[in-house]
């Protein structure tokens, strides 16, 4: 379904060499892998014997035994598509060998034998198996089976699921065999693994983990070694962790004493899409790959993973934090070295005492301190018009008295009625002409200004509204440099929050009280109680909701059908499948009508990895058509359906 694939890591208990036992074990997991609809599930190194069987691996007893139990493994999971992949010694041409052995539907579809073998402090291995590193273009009759066998082994089950295998210390090496795996195409890492456990490697583990499956931009599953293992000189703890470039999706509880099975939802499609679209992995050399074909999996029919309303704005607190200092360095930086460069003597800013003017000026007064550029160099002008609120109004002036800038305030009424008059509009019909009007002469009052003072306009829109097209072209859309221009509506809030909580009282109530007012262009007349009356979530939709559909569009070049999927999963408790379905239409019809908008804003810093600059990362035509992502295939329920109908068919998470 869209590109997700459920896998599991799993850890039984095993019994030291009782092959029995433990294939009993991992058949046991492996179907109840297969009845949660898993695809794929792996276990750790060595796991039908147990790791830590020592000499016992010279015992021709041992060796046989574990051929046995991986012969009956398969007769017992013929009738499952699961693909599993047990640990095993396999014995080929004089020499034993660590192994990752792939079965599915019966039949033993590879064998991977493991490259680098650890024989450092209390890693021994070199004693009883042989490197399968070189090993390619190689064959093994095992089980009464023909198999593949080699360390240049991928197995495809479509175009997006990959499997490629490493083994525990081939992760630890220098150029990990994932690397070279996930450059062939392998989107999915399984690594087998017997990571004994000391003081803070589980953290090290985990680095390595996380960051080897962003370097391959792959998910990557750690299956390693419980604690049933013996105990004789070291602990095993069974950790395992399913990642998915470089966000960790799931880990168990390490030092269990029962099976431990663990799953996560990983999407292929989004990871193929980042590999073409934000790397340089064509420029990489492909080794030589024997591609093993795989029989058809289970489709999920609910994905059992969770999607931030929010994803430009991180959940954990400490992180929000550091994302929040970083953006208003690179912003307040930028605008400072711009200042610079153009030996500005002036720094002039429309404040309208809403969420974006009032993220502009914070940024212009961060600037200021960096430059020899005093307060007063920054000219916060207030220009009231037909729909400016008492509340807004206040805003703007208590903010710019608080900052000590240079305020000034200008009255745009008289100039928009005698405009009104000169082109012949009747100002009682309050149309897109009698809005514009406004926006165009607050922006020449403020380019106009910028002459006269020897500086700079700062603009102040929003990532959002750039992707909505919500600016009066040539209006509040042009300025002379642009600090907000990729920085999404939902995250400024959260930027001036975090100014807030570090101003002194009355700063900070004021900007509170900013955060606290409707998101507004102001443009139309305020009702008889001087309130807002125009509120852009009301005419163009909920900002969370078109600020999930940018991130998840220009992410990964996500389909309609599968955004409006995500959303109902994200926004199930706050929005029907209706209004996804009519905002999700809007968006993609704004989107791509508004794209000249775009193709002519003025500069402005990148402070995330989505932008809509057109010297950066967004090039599109101007007259592109949007039929194709407005009326889609609904692969949910196999149909014909136009977005505004709202008909996905979705099995809502409990």
């Amino acid at each position: 379904m869209f590109g997700f694939y459920r896998i599991a890591a799993a850890v039984p208990i095993l019994k030291v060499a009782d092959v029995g036992y433990n294939r009993d074990q991992i058949i046991k997991l492996i179907k109840a892998a297969d009845k949660k609809n898993a695809s794929l599930v792996v276990f750790p190194e060595l796991s039908v014997t147990a790791y830590t069987c020592g000499d016992l691996f010279l015992q021709n007893r041992l060796i046989e035994k574990a051929m046995d139990a991986v012969n009956f493994i398969c007769a017992s999971t013929k009738t499952l598509s699961i693909i599993s992949i047990v640990g095993a010694p396999i014995r080929m041409n004089n020499a034993l060998y660590n192994c990752a052995v792939i079965i599915q539907g019966g039949a033993i579809r590879g064998i991977v034998p493991k490259s680098f073998l650890p024989n450092y402090k209390e890693y021994y291995e070199k004693r009883w198996f042989a490197s399968g590193k070189s090993i390619s273009n190689t064959n093994i009759t095992i089980c009464d089976q023909t198999v593949s066998f080699g360390s240049d082994l991928l197995f495809q089950v479509n175009s997006e699921l990959s499997i490629g295998i490493e083994l525990c210390e081939d992760l630890w090496n220098v150029i990990p065999p994932s690397s070279n795996h996930a450059v062939a195409g392998a989107t999915v890492i399984a690594n087998l693994s017997a990571s004994n456990e000391l003081v803070t490697k589980a953290d090290y583990r985990r680095d390595l983990v996380r960051q080897q499956s962003a370097r391959c931009v792959s998910a990557y599953i750690y299956s390693s070694a419980g604690v049933s293992e013996s105990s004789t000189d070291l602990l095993f703890s069974g950790h395992t962790m399913i990642a998915e470039n470089g966000t960790i999706l799931s880990e168990t509880d390490r030092f269990e004493s029962e099976n431990i099975i663990e799953f996560a939802d990983i999407d292929c499609q989004r990871l193929i899409s980042t590999r073409i679209n934000e790397t340089s992995f064509s420029d990489n050399e492909v080794l030589p790959y024997r591609t093993i074909p795989l029989d058809g999996i289970k489709k999920l029919k609910r994905i059992n993973r969770s999607f931030n309303q929010n994803p430009f704005v991180p959940d954990d607190m400490s992180e929000r934090d550091k994302h929040c200092s970083d953006i208003i360095n690179i912003q307040s930086s930028a605008l400072a070295k711009r200042l610079s460069h153009i030996n500005a003597k002036s720094a002039v800013i429309g404040i309208s005492g809403g969420l974006d003017s009032t993220l502009a000026l914070l940024v212009v007064h961060a600037a200021a301190s960096k430059i020899n550029f005093r307060s007063k160099n920054i000219i916060a002008v207030t220009m009231p018009g037909f729909g400016t609120s008492k509340s807004t109004y206040d805003n703007a002036v208590q903010l710019c008295t608080l900052l000590k800038v240079d305020f000034r305030q200008i009255d745009i009424k008289p100039a928009c009625e005698q405009h009104f008059k000169d082109i012949g509009h009747d100002p009682t019909v309050t149309d897109i002409t009698y809005e514009n009007t406004q926006a165009r002469e607050r922006t020449q009052i403020l380019m106009d200004l910028a002459n006269k003072e020897n500086g700079i306009v700062i603009g102040t829109g929003d990532l959002s509204e750039m992707a909505l097209g919500w600016s009066t072209f040539n209006g509040d859309h042009m300025s002379m440099y642009a600090v907000n221009c990729s920085v999404p509506k939902t995250l400024v809030r959260y930027l001036i929050q975090w100014v807030a909580e570090r101003s002194n009282a009355k700063l900070k109530q004021t900007l509170l009280n900013i955060i606290d007012t409707p998101i507004s262009p102001e443009l139309l007349p305020v009702s008889k109680t001087g309130s807002i009356t125009q509120k852009t979530e009301e005419i163009v939709g909920p900002c969370e909701l078109h600020d999930f559909f940018l991130y998840h569009f220009l992410k990964y070049g996500a389909s309609p059908d599968k955004i409006a999927y995500l959303a109902l999963l994200a926004f199930h408790k706050v929005y029907s499948r209706n209004e996804i379905s009519k905002w999700l239409k809007i968006f993609m019809q704004r989107f791509f009508s508004r794209q000249f908008k775009r193709n002519c804003v003025p500069d402005g810093p990148k402070v995330g990895t989505i932008s809509l600059s057109p010297r950066g990362d967004w090039r599109m035509p101007s007259d592109a058509s949007s039929s194709e992502w407005i009326t889609l295939r609904d692969e949910l329920n196999h149909g014909k359906t136009g977005l505004g109908k709202g008909t996905y068919s979705v099995v809502l998470p409990k």
